[in-house]
């Protein structure tokens, strides 16, 4: 499957859902938050598949201000 994540595409086997796709491309699971389609996803969804070349932005917690 295909899909854009944070502008950069992405190949991937299968039908992955969010916690698979983290792990693909090796970032946490914790402090991100994924949007798919400009749609932030709740972690209780998390684990239902995305649709193929879905646009995905994984966004990080980051301290300061």
């Amino acid at each position: 499957m295909e899909f854009t994540v944070n502008g950069d595409q992405v190949r991937m086997p299968g039908t992955p859902d969010v916690y698979a796709l983290l792990a693909h491309l090796e970032l946490p699971d914790e402090g991100v938050a994924v949007a798919v389609e400009g749609v932030v996803r709740p972690r209780t969804q998390w684990g239902e598949p995305v649709p193929e070349y879905s646009r995905i932005d994984v966004l990080t917690a980051v301290q300061g201000g």
